[in-house]
């Protein structure tokens, strides 16, 4: 019985090693992948999933469970299981599904931005009432920013006398504008380091 667990242990972990191995390559390069399919089939899942691509995501996962081995299987369905809450916009399955697999739940600020994209960027195939609150939802979120840019830019050119609303309008996008690109490249750079991380 030990011999059996060894051996099981012994093939997850060819598995997973398997799969680091494989993180830097292509898309194309892991459709070609035929020694490591299930691995490959995996990461692609894994990948459409960050793209919030379910249909994707789903038929990878199909694909990577049928090409492994039996002890393999049950891990491959719960990584299939976080993936497609993630790319479903499931905030609440997503923590279940990734404290499954045995590994640290995002945090609330990540579960709350999950879940504000989900309602303002429904799924595929969701109902015209969520497509048409999620519309709505998106020109109220332009508006505010917009107001606080027009507010930004009022405070800003005040000591210089003022200045009219469309110029304050223009300011004020470009004010935002610089915050989210800042923001942007902080974020991959954030991203950049959690992936060297894992692949460390």
């Amino acid at each position: 019985m030990a011999q059996k667990q060894r051996q099981i242990r012994m093939e997850q972990k060819g598995a997973l090693a398997s799969m680091q191995a494989l993180e830097q390559r292509s898309d194309d390069e892991l459709e070609a992948e035929r020694k490591h399919r299930a691995a490959a089939q995996a990461l692609l899942g894994a990948r459409a999933a960050e793209r919030y691509d379910a249909k994707a995501c789903r038929m990878h996962y199909q694909k990577a469970i049928a090409a492994a081995r039996p002890q393999e299987r049950m891990q491959l369905r719960r990584m299939a299981d976080a993936s497609l809450a993630l790319a479903e916009r499931r905030s609440g399955d997503l923590k279940a599904a990734v404290e499954k697999l045995g590994q640290e739940a995002p945090s609330s600020r990540q579960l709350f931005l999950l879940r504000l994209t989900g309602l303002l960027v429904p799924p595929p195939g969701a109902s015209v009432a969520l497509r048409a609150r999620g519309i709505l939802l998106m020109l109220l979120f332009v508006t505010a920013l917009l107001a606080v840019g027009f507010g930004i830019a009022t405070l800003v050119t005040l000591p210089f006398g003022g200045a009219s609303i469309p110029w304050r309008v223009l300011i004020g996008f470009f004010v935002l504008s610089a915050a989210f690109g800042v923001l942007y490249v902080v974020g991959r750079r954030r991203q950049a380091k959690a992936r060297a991380a894992r692949a460390g």
